[in-house]
């Protein structure tokens, strides 16, 4: 089972992808909590070069919030990551599927949640 949604965008700026992805993700209710900037933090930490590499933390209070609600500890796997990278001339952009990442939870109503998550989430991607 394929475990992300993905998006190549061709030719564009890193920057104007990380734009376009936090105002397709506001779209459809996600804010974005959290945000690594992996190349960033490898050039610190490692001392080594890699190209633009974006972890956003994205949330939907709405969805997050129904979750919880079935299953309390749902919240380790939160919130969904979407990450951006540069890749020669393009940007791929990819988002958890939450489907999948929900498999390790044997709870039915919880994976519903994870399908309207994954539908938002994949619109949000096509969005961009």
């Amino acid at each position: 089972m394929a475990y992300t949604l993905n998006r190549t965008i061709a030719g564009a700026a890193f920057d104007a992808v990380d734009q376009r992805t936090r105002q397709a993700l506001a779209g459809k209710g996600f804010g974005v909590l959290t945000e690594i900037d992996v190349s960033a933090t490898m050039k610190k930490k490692l001392g080594v070069e890699m190209a633009p590499y974006r972890i956003l933390g994205a949330c939907n209070p709405e969805m997050a919030y129904r979750a919880i609600g079935i299953e309390p500890r749902v919240g380790a796997m939160l919130p969904c990551n979407v990450i951006l990278r540069q890749v020669g001339d393009n940007v791929e952009v990819s988002a958890v599927d939450p489907v999948a990442s929900m498999q390790a939870i044997d709870n039915n109503e919880l994976k519903r949640v994870a399908g309207d998550v994954r539908d938002l989430l994949a619109d949000a991607i096509a969005a961009i």
